[in-house]
C-alpha cells in the first residue's frame, strides 16, 4: 500500500503564498494624482481603452501607452505618441488627469499639445465629492 506524501507540496504552497503577499502591493504601476473633485456625469461605457495622459503635481507630463509608463515624458515625445496612436484609431478617447495642485496653465498646456497631436475632443478626469 502506498500513500502520496502532501506535506512538501503544502511548504511549497505556503512559501509561494507568502512570496506573492509580498511582492503583489510592489507591483502596482502609476502616477500620484490627487485629482480635483467636482460633480459631474461619468462617460458612457466604451470598448475602447482610453488614453489617459497624466499631469503631476510637479508639472510632469506621463501617458498611459507605450513603454515607461511610470516614467514622465517630454512634451514632444507625448505628441509623437498621441499622434501615433490617433494615426491608427481615430476614434480613440483621450482623457486629461491633472492633479489638483498643479498649475492651471500646465493642464492647458497638455490640452494643446493633444490638440496639435490631432486629438478632436478631449476629456478631463475628476473625483466625484463626498456625499454629505
Amino acid at each position: 500500500m502506498s500513500e502520496i506524501n502532501v506535506v512538501p507540496y503544502i511548504d511549497v504552497m505556503l512559501v509561494l503564498l507568502i512570496i506573492f503577499m509580498i511582492t503583489a502591493p510592489l507591483l502596482s504601476q502609476g502616477v500620484k494624482i490627487e485629482l480635483p473633485k467636482a460633480p459631474s456625469e461619468p462617460l458612457p461605457a466604451s470598448d475602447k481603452d482610453p488614453v489617459v495622459v497624466s499631469v503631476d503635481v510637479a508639472g510632469n507630463f506621463f501617458i498611459n501607452y507605450g513603454e515607461d509608463q511610470d516614467k514622465p515624458v517630454s512634451p514632444e515625445v507625448l505628441v509623437n505618441r498621441i499622434n501615433a496612436l490617433i494615426k491608427y484609431r481615430p476614434q480613440l478617447p483621450v482623457l486629461v488627469k491633472g492633479d489638483t495642485d498643479v498649475a492651471y496653465g500646465r493642464v492647458v498646456q497638455a490640452m494643446a499639445l493633444l490638440q496639435n497631436a490631432g486629438v478632436k475632443g478631449i476629456g478631463l478626469i475628476t473625483k466625484p465629492p463626498e456625499q454629505q
